[in-house]
């Protein structure tokens, strides 16, 4: 299948564009390294991944503020590892995080040919859950804040992704019709869903693979958005 008749095109980023896993392993491993945390970072990880998908489905149905995000992803890993550390340290540790996350700038293989392919033809657009500040750095480190007209971000809308509002907002920003717009990113919930709601169109972005059932079109790799636009 083709979109037609689209003129703006609004992306997600952490795990869309921006790696987030590749890059989140490498400020772990560098902030470990740094304060002598005896932890296997593959270890960590295995426990990391899905313990923060859980905490931020928490935080995007607002059950939980986002401070509680950043000690709780940690307090519970180290304690699945299990490893003992103090309070104190994973306060340390997750002030850190936010601080490097954003100077690791692997994105996901096809993303600058895609957006390069893109930027002449649509109006290009960022919505994310992110925080402001780590999302800024992470668009301005990766060389890519250019090739976008408008970023939304959750603390600007005053919502998170999925509820309508945000992308109500991020077309509301971008000037742009929903009928000549199109949503991209990894998450059903949040993405899909989100835009489904507004009878916004939207594209699944499946690199994970998954395999939970949906309706939504979908892609593999970045570069098959060039034979969909």
């Amino acid at each position: 299948m083709r979109f037609t008749n689209k003129t703006d095109i609004f992306f997600d980023l952490d795990h869309t564009l921006w790696d987030f896993e590749r890059n989140s392993a490498l400020t772990f491993k560098k902030i470990f390294a740094e304060h002598n945390v005896a932890v296997d970072v593959e270890a960590f990880l295995k426990h990391y991944v899905p313990v923060n998908m859980k905490y931020w489905a928490l935080y995007r149905e607002d059950k939980i503020d986002h401070m509680t995000l950043r000690y709780k992803r940690l307090k519970d890993v180290f304690d699945l590892v299990p490893f003992e550390v103090k309070d104190e340290v994973i306060h340390l540790i997750s002030e850190e995080y936010i601080k490097y996350l954003p100077t690791f700038n692997h994105l996901f293989d096809g993303a600058i040919d895609v957006l390069e392919y893109l930027k002449p033809k649509y109006n290009l657009h960022i919505i994310t859950n992110g925080f402001q500040e780590v999302q800024n750095g992470k668009l301005r480190n990766a060389n890519i804040e250019h090739y976008f007209d408008t970023v939304t971000n959750s603390e600007m809308a005053g919502v998170k992704k999925p509820h309508p509002r945000i992308f109500e907002y991020a077309l509301e920003l971008a000037k742009a019709e929903k009928a000549n717009s199109l949503m991209v990113g990894d998450s059903l919930e949040a993405d899909m869903e989100g835009a489904k709601s507004i009878g916004l169109d939207a594209l699944f972005f499946n690199e994970a693979k998954i395999e939970e059932p949906h309706d939504f079109p979908q892609i593999y790799h970045l570069s098959e958005l060039k034979n969909l636009l």
